[in-house]
C-alpha cells in the first residue's frame, strides 16, 4: 500500500479496526482526512493492543508502588530493587493470536519480543517462563498447536542463550479456537543504570538498530485486537518471523553501548513497530520526532511509508543518542554486524513528521495521538454466583482410583515433555528447574537468588472472577513462599474474550477487583503487564485467564527448599484449614464430570499469616520440603511430593466428620504441606502463632499408603503422571 491512489474512507478505517467515532476523532485531530500512512498509524496506536482503551480505567486501580519498586507500569518492563545495587527487571506478554495462526513463529517471536522489553531497560535476560493454554486434547488442531508452540519457544530461547526455567500448561475446550501463549522474561541490571524510553534533547539523533525491516507482521497489533472468524488462516501474513541469532547480537550490542553514556532513550520496536516506538518515545518526552524513511534499512524493494511504519519485523530497536555519540554507537553495532542508521532527530514541534521520496508521508500531532486515544467505560455485567456443592451428596469412591485418574489428567500430568525441549541450564545459574512450585535462579556469584513462577486458575475465574483473580495472586505468592522466597512483585497478563460483551467485561472487572485486594493484602504490587482481549472465535470466548508472573527473593539460596520428600521417618504437616471445598475443583470436573460450583474462598489475612509463618520456618532450617496445596487438593499435593522425592508416605486418617473425598481432594486455599524432622517443635510454633496445623503422615517406604492399608506405589504414580503427554504427542 502507498499514500497515493488509496482513497481513505470510513469503510477503510473500519477495516483497520477504527470505529466511525474514532475515525472522526482522527480527522478532527488532523483537521483533515488522514492519508493511508496516517490512518495506519492511528489504527495501530488506537488498537486495543496498544492503547488499552477498554482496560486502562480498571488497570489504574491496581497497586503498583512499594519501597522495593524502582519502576512500575508504563515502561517496557517493571524494575524492582533486590539490594546490593542490583535490580530485577521483568514483564509478561501475550502472543496468542499469532501463535494460533502460525504456532512456531508466533511463539518464537513472543519470546523475542519479551526479551527485548527487558534488555531495553538495561538488564541482561537471565530467565524465561511461559504460560500456555491449549484446547481439548481431542480437538484436531491441538496436537499440532502444542508441537509448534513448544518448538517455537524452545527454538528461540535455546538459540538466544536464555534458560526457560518454569511455566504452566493447561488444556480446556474453551481454548479450541484461541490458544494462549504468554511469555515472561526476567533480567538483572544495576539499580542506578536503568534505561527509559522518553525522548529528550531536541536536535538529538534518532537511531535505528538491529535487523532490516520487511513486510512481515504488518498490522499485527490490529489483528491482535479483534476476535477470530472462519478466516483465521488468512491472517498468516500478519505473523512476524523471528531470528534468535540476530536477537543475541542485538542484546550484546545494546548492553555494550549501555555501559557508557551514549543512550538518552531506547525503545523496542514491538507491536506496531516503528510507529509505536517513535510515538511512545515522543509522547513520553513531550517532544516531536522527524524521520526520513528513505534511511530505514529495508530487506524488500519498493516498501511504502505505510509498510515501513506498520511492519512488525523482529529484532529492531529505536534509540536516541546524546550529542557526539553517534560514531561510538556505530562502532559498537558494526562490531556486532547489525544495521545502524541515523533516521531522524528529536524536535520541539510535538509532531511526528515522516519524509519519504522527497514528500511528507505523514504529519501528526503526537500529544493528541497519545492523549486523545479512545478510553472506554464499557458496560459490564457481574458473573452470577454459582450454587454451592454439598460434598456429602457426592458418591464415595476409592481415593486411589481418583488419585490415579487426576494425576494423569491433562492439567495435572507432568509437563516434562514440554520443558525437556527447553535449555533450562544455560548461563549456569538455574538452582531449581521446572516442575516445582517456583524456579530458583542464582543472582551473580553470591548466595542471593530469585524465585520465579506463573499462575492462574481459569476455571475459578469463570465461576467467580473476583475470587479467581484473588486466588491467582495468592497462589503465585504461595508458590514463591513454598521455596523460601520473599515475594517482591508481580507482572500480569490479562487474557479475556470480547470486552464489548458485558458479561466478558464483567469478568475483567471482577478479576481486577480480586487481584487488587490480594495485591494490597500481601504487599505484592503489580509492576508491569499486558492485556490481551478479543480472545475468541466466532463468538466463543476463552475462559477468563489472568496470568500472574511472580518474582521473589532468597537472601541465601542454601535455605531454598523444594517439594520432594527427603527422609524416611520425617513427618508431613498440613498448614492451614481444610473444610473440603469441591466447587470448581478438578475432582468435580475429572471424576464427577461436572464444571459447576463456586471456587474456594480466599481469606487473604490467612494467606498472609500462613505464608509468613512457613517462610520463617524455612529460613530457620526447620523445613525439609514444602509444597502448596492447589489443583487437585491434598492427596494430589502429597503424591507430587512423593513423586518428586521418590519416597513413599503413610497417611493418617481424615477427620471423621468430613467425607473422605472432600478431605483428600478439596481445594481450600492458604494451605501448605511441610516435611520436618521435628514435628513437635513446628506444631508448637504454629499453635503459638495461631496457625492451623495437623500431622497427616510419616515419610517412608516406596508407596503412598492410605488408611486401611490401601497403597499405591510411587513408581505407579510416576508412570501415570509422566505417561500422558508423551503418549498424546506420539499419536499420529
Amino acid at each position: 500500500m502507498n499514500n497515493t491512489g488509496t482513497n481513505v474512507t470510513p469503510a477503510l478505517a473500519a477495516e483497520m479496526g477504527l470505529t466511525a467515532d474514532e475515525f472522526a476523532r482522527a480527522e478532527a485531530i488532523l483537521g483533515r482526512t488522514p492519508n493511508l500512512t496516517e490512518l495506519g498509524i492511528f489504527s495501530a496506536m488506537w488498537s486495543e493492543h496498544c492503547s488499552y482503551k477498554s482496560s486502562k480505567v480498571w488497570l489504574k486501580t491496581l497497586p503498583t508502588t512499594g519501597p522495593q519498586v524502582i519502576c512500575g507500569p508504563g515502561e517496557n518492563a517493571g524494575v524492582v530493587d533486590i539490594g546490593d545495587g542490583d535490580a530485577v527487571v521483568f514483564k509478561i506478554e501475550s502472543h496468542n493470536h499469532p501463535s494460533f495462526i502460525e504456532p512456531y513463529q508466533g511463539a518464537a517471536t513472543g519470546v523475542g519480543g519479551i526479551l527485548r522489553d527487558v534488555f531495553t531497560m538495561g538488564a541482561r535476560p537471565i530467565a524465561i517462563l511461559d504460560a500456555l493454554r491449549f484446547g481439548s486434547p481431542d480437538h484436531p488442531k491441538t496436537r499440532h498447536l502444542v508441537a509448534g508452540v513448544v518448538a517455537g519457544i524452545g527454538g528461540y530461547g535455546n538459540c538466544v542463550g536464555v534458560p526457560t526455567v518454569g511455566g504452566e500448561c493447561q488444556f480446556h475446550p474453551a481454548y479450541n479456537g484461541n490458544i494462549l501463549v504468554n511469555a515472561m522474561c526476567v533480567g538483572l541490571a544495576r539499580a542506578d543504570r536503568i534505561f527509559y524510553s522518553a525522548a529528550a534533547g531536541p536536535g538529538n539523533l534518532v537511531i535505528y538498530v538491529g535487523a532490516k525491516t520487511g513486510r512481515d507482521g504488518i498490522h499485527g497489533a490490529t489483528m491482535a485486537s479483534a476476535e477470530f472468524g472462519a478466516d483465521a488462516d488468512a491472517k498468516r501474513p500478519t505473523v512476524q518471523v523471528g531470528d534468535p541469532f540476530t536477537e543475541k547480537l542485538l542484546i550484546e550490542a545494546c548492553l555494550e553501548l549501555m555501559q557508557g553514556n551514549a543512550i538518552v532513550a531506547i525503545q523496542d520496536m514491538g507491536a506496531a513497530g516503528l510507529t509505536s516506538s517513535a510515538v511512545e518515545m515522543a509522547g513520553k518526552g513531550g517532544l516531536g520526532i522527524e524521520l526520513d524513511l528513505d534511511r530505514v534499512p529495508v530487506r524488500e524493494a519498493g516498501m511504502s511509508a505505510y509498510e515501513i511504519m506498520l511492519s512488525e519485523s523482529q529484532e529492531r530497536m529505536l534509540m536516541i543518542l546524546a550529542p557526539g555519540s553517534a560514531a561510538e554507537a556505530r562502532r559498537v553495532f558494526d562490531k556486532w554486524e547489525l544495521d545502524f542508521a541515523v533516521i531522524g532527530r528529536v524536535t520541539e514541534t510535538g509532531r511526528l513528521v515522516l519524509h519519504m521520496r522527497g514528500a511528507v508521508a505523514a504529519d501528526i500531532p503526537v500529544g493528541p495521538l497519545v492523549g486523545e486515544a479512545p478510553l472506554y467505560q464499557r458496560p459490564w455485567r457481574p458473573t452470577p454466583p454459582q450454587p454451592d456443592i454439598d460434598a456429602a451428596t457426592l458418591p464415595a469412591r476409592d481415593p486411589r482410583d481418583c488419585l490415579s485418574k487426576l494425576i494423569a489428567c491433562p492439567d495435572l500430568a507432568s509437563k516434562r515433555w514440554v520443558w525437556q525441549q527447553y535449555d533450562q541450564l544455560v548461563l549456569g545459574n538455574t538452582v531449581q528447574r521446572p516442575g516445582g512450585d517456583a524456579a530458583v535462579v542464582r543472582v551473580g556469584d553470591g548466595l542471593k537468588a530469585l524465585a520465579l513462577c506463573t499462575d492462574s486458575t481459569p476455571r475459578y475465574c469463570r465461576a467467580d472472577p473476583e475470587r479467581g483473580g484473588a486466588q491467582a495472586v495468592a497462589e503465585s505468592w504461595r508458590n514463591l513462599t513454598a521455596v523460601g522466597a520473599t515475594p517482591l512483585a508481580l507482572t500480569d497478563n490479562m487474557n479475556f474474550g470480547n470486552p464489548e460483551r458485558p458479561e466478558i467485561m464483567g469478568q475483567f472487572v471482577g478479576a481486577i477487583a480480586g487481584m487488587r485486594a490480594a495485591c494490597t493484602a500481601l504487599d505484592y504490587p503489580v509492576v508491569s503487564g499486558n492485556v490481551s482481549l478479543y480472545n475468541e472465535t466466532s463468538g466463543d470466548g476463552i475462559l477468563p485467564t489472568p496470568v500472574i508472573g511472580g518474582v521473589g527473593l532468597l537472601a541465601d539460596l542454601r535455605r531454598a527448599v523444594d517439594l520432594g520428600l527427603k527422609r524416611d521417618g520425617n513427618a508431613l504437616l498440613l498448614i492451614g484449614e481444610t473444610i473440603g471445598h469441591l466447587g470448581a475443583s478438578l475432582y468435580l470436573r475429572e471424576i464427577e464430570g461436572r464444571e459447576t460450583g463456586p471456587p474456594p474462598a480466599v481469606d487473604l489475612a490467612a494467606e498472609r499469616r500462613h505464608g509468613d509463618f512457613v517462610r520463617a520456618r524455612i529460613a530457620e532450617g526447620d523445613v525439609a520440603a514444602c509444597h502448596d496445596v492447589a489443583d487437585g487438593g491434598l492427596l494430589v499435593a502429597v503424591a507430587e511430593m512423593a513423586m518428586a522425592g521418590g519416597r513413599g508416605i503413610a497417611l493418617d486418617p481424615p477427620p471423621a466428620a468430613m467425607p473422605a473425598h472432600a478431605w483428600w481432594f478439596g481445594e481450600d486455599q492458604a494451605r501448605y504441606l511441610v516435611e520436618t524432622g521435628d514435628p513437635e517443635a513446628l506444631i508448637a510454633a504454629a499453635r503459638q502463632a495461631g496457625i492451623p496445623v495437623r500431622r497427616i503422615g510419616i515419610v517412608g517406604g516406596a508407596a503412598l499408603t492410605l488408611p486401611g492399608a490401601n497403597a499405591i506405589s510411587v513408581a505407579q504414580l510416576i508412570s501415570a503422571n509422566e505417561g500422558w503427554l508423551p503418549g498424546y504427542m506420539a499419536q499420529a
